[in-house]
């Protein structure tokens, strides 16, 4: 209640007309400490039964002040009676309709189990759950609405309403709208026997909760935010949660999340309070700024009162089967058998009766047995009593409010219809009074483990020859480069393998990749800034994948792409264990027989170690072709493995597991550019050769011939060059024609010739006589 004039409302009492009958409650003396109705139930008989005859209900709060003034300082008008009329013979509240959950299970790989396991299996993402699936766990109701508006739990308000006090009239004689303050309280409407011999039915509000505070443990579990208002000028925002309750405030802006618009908090807050003082819980998203006044995203407010007065027990949702351990541990303070008993009294039926060794009961006239509820549920050591599963599965048929996941929906302070994003979560409350309640859950967000992958290159073979030398040979000089997608920056190498001239490469190179992985939800975390000037990194998830280049270097241009495998270590294509049965097939949509048997994938995660063939693939005009094939060690290695059994990159210390010895490659293998004398063996003498040699020979011979010139004598060399130079003249004056033969010019001439070869014989003869 707000203050009127100017004084707080200390002394209330409630007025009810209709119809011209009047009741009036009691004095509230403590408005503080308790603002409940000393009397609780109060009863007014009306004229006429009809209901568009039934005139509307006031309700008017009197404050009792000093010197008898009594002034109204908020009142309501109840015009539709139609929601508050009952069956008086009805068994009380008796209004709940049946309500079941199935399980859902899957065959996958067993590993580790949290409660995110839990909500996502509920949520349908099983690719987030597997594990725990199979093992046949309860799974959680996931409701896209406030419980509020679930239709049928009746907004909550199924033993009081709240009504909206307004003003009423100002000095001014106008209607005052504004809202100074509620009243929480319920009608039943029933008609009245005609004849006075006939006995009045029973009356209503029988079994009621103490009108005392309750001091109450209350403890909020925020999972998710989902498409929150941007507040940032980069489009996203930094959530943060700030839970208020009566006097108390929780700010957990220490554990903003960067960067996102659909935050996992993945936080829990207990307070304590006493209701009904403190029925008003206020959870906000706030935006976190380094330098500016943080900004309120939105928030929404909970009832809590009408969550712990509900016969539809929502303080506390019921799980699917009762578990003593495990990630569905009974929470709740009570077990189910004390919570059936006090069902059946506020419903006014016989208490249960449990028989023999608890596998059956009987209830409300029912017989219900353990079997016919676990015929179908996988038994795990987790499960607790026969008799108190099977009191829990009796209270699930009564629909009492199940455990859930609740969305709420994020209003603005200024524009309250204006939705600014949605949150997932769910509010337990414990009355003290009732005992120490069960361990609260554990929805921390997962945190991913450290992995590494050893990919060891081994060799290539069948690699595109892109390159001509110099010499006319086709070759390349071919390397391998290797990342995860996602991590870009931490893209690594091998060496070069030089002067490959058959496609093959050498290497026995390491990389090793370091990785955040979720083993749940079998996703990569990776966490970086999108921008330089951003203060905190985005975090991304992505699948575990490989991804291998073969690649043909150059030094004095870009180099050359032939071809690239990317492989899944969820879904390992298996390799081929000899070059020859490696193949484009092998990879998926690239062709091969539907007939063919290809080995099913398998997960690294689980192999651990494989090795063996893979073909790498390059599109050209519009086809898929081999451009290569590579041999790997693929191993996935956890971080106490690591230190245990270390390994370093290429193949620097520690060299070991396994240890890498340098390649045996061929002698043809070198840069020709670093190594001048291979170059010359290899490249210039093997191809030209027989050049050089002639070469050789003819330099030799010149020189042996400037050297024989130069040893004769002066008179000797001189007739040489007389006899060099006549035979010149003489060639000169002759016709050589295609045969290479001798024409004389004339008949002189040819005279003049014989005549000289006649003396010259006859001289020849003479020294030969001589």
């Amino acid at each position: 209640m707000k203050t009127y004039q100017l004084a707080t409302v200390s002394s209330p009492s409630l007025i009810v007309e209709c119809g011209g009958e009047i009741v009036q409650t009691a004095v509230i003396k403590n408005f503080k400490k308790n603002p409940n109705f000393p009397g609780s139930v109060l009863l007014l008989k009306l004229l006429p039964k009809e209901e568009m005859y039934t005139p509307p209900i006031v309700l008017k709060v009197i404050d009792h002040r000093p010197f008898g003034r009594k002034p109204v300082v908020g009142q309501c008008t109840i015009d539709c009676l139609d929601e508050f009329r009952c069956d008086p013979y009805r068994i009380n509240n008796e209004v709940c309709m049946s309500a079941r959950s199935m399980y859902t299970h899957a065959l996958t790989e067993v590993e580790a189990v949290d409660w995110w396991s839990k909500f996502f299996a509920s949520v349908g993402e099983q690719e987030k759950c597997r594990p725990y699936l199979k093992k046949g766990y309860d799974t959680l109701q996931v409701f896209n609405c406030e419980l509020e508006e679930v239709e049928e739990f009746q907004g909550l308000t199924d033993f009081c309403s709240t009504f909206k006090l307004q003003r009423g009239k100002n000095e001014d004689e106008e209607e005052d709208p504004s809202v100074v303050g509620e009243f929480k309280g319920s009608f039943k409407i029933y008609p009245l026997p005609d004849d006075p011999g006939v006995p009045a039915p029973p009356r209503q509000f029988r079994e009621l909760p103490e009108s005392g505070p309750q001091e109450c443990l209350v403890r909020i579990y925020i999972v998710r935010g989902i498409d929150l208002q941007p507040k940032d000028t980069n489009g996203m925002c930094d959530p943060y949660i700030k839970i208020t309750l009566g006097r108390k405030t929780l700010d957990d802006r220490d554990n903003y999340r960067p960067n996102t618009l659909n935050p996992e908090f993945g936080r829990m807050f207990e307070l304590s309070c006493f209701l009904p003082q403190d029925k008003d819980l206020k959870i906000a998203v706030y935006d976190y700024d380094l330098l500016s006044r943080d900004e309120k995203v939105g928030e929404t407010v909970i009832d809590l009162e009408n969550r712990l007065l509900s016969r539809f027990r929502s303080c506390c949702g019921l799980p699917q089967t009762y578990c003593v351990s495990g990630i569905n541990q009974w929470r709740d303070q009570l077990k189910p058998t004390q919570i059936l008993q006090n069902v059946a009294k506020v419903r006014g039926v016989p208490p249960p009766r449990i028989e023999g060794d608890g596998s059956s009961l009987t209830f409300s006239g029912k017989q219900y047995n353990l079997c016919d509820f676990e015929a179908n549920t996988v038994i795990h050591p987790h499960l607790g009593p026969d008799r108190e599963r099977l009191a829990l599965h009796v209270l699930r048929t009564l629909g009492l409010v199940p455990e859930h996941v609740e969305t709420r929906t994020l209003c603005s302070s200024h524009q309250p219809n204006l939705s600014q994003g949605q949150i997932q979560m769910w509010v337990d409350i414990f009355p003290k009074s009732l005992g120490l309640p069960g361990p609260p859950c554990d929805i921390t967000p997962r945190k991913a483990k450290k992995y590494f992958l050893r990919a060891i290159i081994w060799n290539t073979t069948d690699v595109t020859l892109d390159e001509t030398s110099i010499t006319g040979e086709n070759m390349s000089d071919i390397y391998v480069k290797g990342w995860m997608p996602g991590m870009e920056e931490d893209k690594q190498k091998t060496d070069v393998h030089y002067r490959s001239l058959d496609g093959d490469g050498n290497f026995n190179w390491r990389f090793i990749f370091g990785f955040d992985y979720l083993p749940a939800e079998q996703l990569c975390v990776i966490s970086k800034k999108e921008h330089f000037w951003n203060l905190d990194k985005t975090e991304f998830r992505t699948p575990p994948k490989l991804t291998i280049q073969i690649w043909d270097n150059d030094k004095f241009s870009l180099d050359d792409y032939l071809g690239s495998v990317e492989l899944d270590l969820l879904t390992l294509i298996p390799p081929a264990k000899t070059p020859e049965k490696c193949s484009l097939k092998m990879l998926p949509g690239m062709g091969g027989s539907a007939s063919s048997k290809k080995p099913p994938p398998n997960s690294l995660f689980s192999q651990k170690s494989v090795r063996g063939w893979w073909p790498c693939a390059i599109e050209q005009d519009g086809k898929h072709v081999l451009g290569g094939k590579v041999e790997m060690t693929l191993e996935i290695v956890e971080e106490k493995e690591m230190e245990e059994r270390p390994a370093g990159k290429g193949r620097d210390e520690p060299n070991m597991n396994p240890k890498l010895d340098p390649p045996n490659r061929p002698d043809t293998s070198f840069f020709w550019f670093t190594n001048p004398c291979k170059t010359m063996k290899f490249i210039v003498w093997r191809r030209f050769k027989w050049i050089f040699i002639g070469v050789i020979i003819l330099l030799l011979v010149l020189l042996f011939l400037g050297i024989l010139f130069y040893s004769l004598p002066v008179r000797s060399f001189s007739l040489l060059i007389i006899s060099v130079f006549t035979l010149y003249t003489i060639l000169v004056s002759l016709r050589i024609d295609t045969n290479s033969r001798p024409l004389l010019f004339s008949r002189t001439a040819r005279y003049d010739w014989s005549l000289y070869s006649c003396r010259q014989g006859e001289a020849a003869a003479t020294m030969k006589w001589k």
